[in-house]
């Protein structure tokens, strides 16, 4: 009997946690990763600040809701198998005025729902927990976490090729040709055939999509992070995790000061949008991507609807005295000087013609093909479970 042939698009985390899964699952399968670039982990899973979320911001029962939660035990039992690094040290949400205590207590109650051990503090445990930081009440949530995901992406390549599947570098698909019941991706590395191929191509997971014939709905667009380092002397203004009560209506966290593994802390980070899927400068400009983007209605609904956000993360972007103006609603001492500028990233974030910021996973299926669409944060925290969750689809094409 033939042995069934896996190919998945995308060398981050999710699609490596989804070959690793699947390889667990179908252990006579031959899987074969491409990555466009030359090594894994080259965008959205390393070039974020680490953060093992709990899982008490999403929507109870949703998709974000429940992967975070399983998939961040999963993880964790992942790095301890492997000698990775992590630690869970703990988080607080800091509800700096008055005006932000229903939005806190909302959050709490959320944190319950979603089965998250968390607390709410006053103004003295939270100097306890956070000498430096400022607020009027916190949420305390001891689970988060920090870890490196990169070391975890590469470990996880490290697992595949091992066990004689392959991770291809500089394999961008170019060309998804059906052939019978098979699918055939074109690279500039050659042509993969395989039964069943995943999609979890991050920034251009719409593109790869509807390079299959199918129409997701939505479109990707780029929103750079932009974030700043903390002097190596001023790493003690932040000993964890310390992150403003969001805003319900958008889905990026704020500003807020993140320990990392390596022990860097890093301040941010600001969600402006691109101008290229990869723009990780605000000079970085592709004409063909731009167009693109500003030929789709959901873009001009999007900015209708948000433009007083956007003018805001545009003047974080622009200026750093109304950057450090944000910072210091959570940490008062921090000054102009206290910061170093840090390597910026890009969230793909699903928008729909309408102007709204898909809130949850997007995983949608064509004849010869699964596409995680709609990955953004908790994404890396939740791979484990995406990609559990893609491999019960894909498993099910074969029995």
């Amino acid at each position: 009997m033939k042995q069934p042939a896996i190919a998945i698009i995308g060398g981050g985390i999710v699609g490596l946690a989804t070959a690793y899964r699947l390889m667990e699952r179908m252990p006579g399968a031959t899987i074969t990763v491409l990555e466009k670039e030359n090594r894994v982990a080259a965008h959205q899973t390393g070039r974020n600040s680490g953060v093992i979320h709990s899982g008490l911001y999403y929507r109870p029962g949703s998709l974000k809701a429940t992967c975070c939660r399983e998939g961040k035990w999963e993880l964790i039992r992942f790095c301890e198998a492997e000698g990775i690094p992590y630690e869970l040290c703990g988080k607080v949400i800091v509800a700096v005025e008055e005006a932000e205590r229903p939005r806190l207590q909302a959050l709490y109650e959320r944190g319950q729902q979603n089965g998250v051990a968390c607390t709410l503090i006053g103004p003295e445990r939270l100097r306890e927990l956070e000498p430096h930081a400022h607020g009027v009440a916190a949420i305390h949530v001891p689970e988060a976490g920090i870890v490196s995901y990169r070391a975890v992406a590469e470990r996880l390549r490290a697992k595949l090729e091992a066990a004689g599947h392959r991770v291809v570098l500089g394999a961008p698909v170019t060309r998804i040709v059906p052939d019978g019941r098979d699918v055939v991706l074109e690279t500039p590395a050659g042509a993969f055939r395989a039964d069943v191929a995943v999609g979890c191509a991050g920034l251009y997971a719409d593109r790869i999509a509807r390079m299959d014939g199918l129409e997701p709905g939505v479109r990707i667009l780029p929103f750079r992070g932009e974030y700043y380092e903390l002097r190596p002397e001023r790493r003690h203004l932040c000993r964890n995790l310390i992150y403003p009560v969001p805003d319900p209506a958008y889905p990026f966290l704020g500003v807020h000061f993140t320990r990392m593994i390596d022990g860097r802390v890093e301040c941010g980070p600001s969600a402006v949008l691109a101008f290229a899927r990869e723009g990780y400068r605000l000079i970085d400009v592709r004409p063909s991507e731009l167009f693109e983007m500003l030929g789709y209605r959901g873009f001009w609904q999007l900015a209708r609807r948000h433009w007083r956000k956007g003018v805001q993360e545009l003047l974080q972007s622009l200026s750093k005295r109304y950057y450090l103006r944000q910072a210091r609603r959570l940490i008062p001492e921090v000054t102009p000087e206290d910061f170093l500028p840090a390597p910026s990233g890009v969230r793909a974030q699903a928008v729909d013609p309408e102007g709204r910021l898909v809130d949850d996973f997007l995983v949608l299926e064509s004849p010869r093909m699964v596409h995680v669409v709609n990955a953004p944060s908790p994404a890396a925290t939740s791979s484990f479970r995406i990609g559990a969750l893609v491999a019960d689809r894909v498993q099910a094409r074969f029995d």
